[in-house]
């Protein structure tokens, strides 16, 4: 493969990801009820609205969860595959496979934005406990409502919160193993997505 093929696939990788990410962040949003006035918010609404919108309109939402926004996503990271391995000079994939590639994909979106968000929530509570930030204040409303059941099976000890390691464990079983091994049953090519 020639430098430019790798430039190029690095680019689309990105640019893809980084869209595949506010389409899920927008789903992870709207599921935990987020405040659609922060203005993350609304930029993030702004920018997934010309492909969500029409979408919508076929594929209704259903006690609460915008199944638009996971189609969109899926959608997303299909096309993102696509070009990569025309750029790379394969051709066209089977449809099974692009299919499954995007599921390992969003998955793996899925689980970076947990890791991530309870990162910068325990670093927050250190360094700014009270602040409402609106990055801030969107990361604790999409982190808390995973970490709730995790404080109901392990109280704080005082000051010491021990579930987000428990959490941390969860998100590299999920990744390491589960993640791993569904993308090694379909045959997917390792580094064709962010995080795998």
């Amino acid at each position: 493969m020639s430098v430019l093929a790798e430039i190029a696939i690095y680019v689309i990788r990105t640019i893809g990801s980084l869209y595949l990410l506010l389409v899920l962040l927008r789903f992870l949003f709207q599921l935990v009820r987020a405040d659609f006035y922060n203005p993350i918010s609304q930029t993030i609404a702004k920018a997934t609205n010309p492909l969500l919108l029409p979408l919508r309109k076929v594929i209704p939402g259903f006690y609460g969860i915008d199944f638009a926004s996971l189609v969109l996503g899926l959608l997303v990271q299909a096309l993102v595959i696509q070009i990569i391995f025309f750029v790379a000079g394969y051709g066209f994939i089977g449809v099974f496979n692009l299919i499954a590639w995007s599921f390992v994909g969003v998955l793996a979106t899925f689980a970076s934005i947990y890791f991530w968000g309870l990162i910068i929530v325990i670093i927050a509570s250190w360094i700014a406990p009270f602040s409402q930030n609106p990055a801030l204040v969107l990361v604790r409303q999409v982190i808390e409502p995973a970490m709730a059941p995790l404080r109901k099976i392990i109280p704080p000890l005082g000051v010491i919160d021990l579930s987000p390691i428990v959490a941390f464990m969860i998100l590299h079983v999920i990744n390491r193993y589960l993640i791993a091994a569904i993308a090694g049953s379909v045959n997917m090519p390792s580094g064709l997505v962010l995080g795998l």
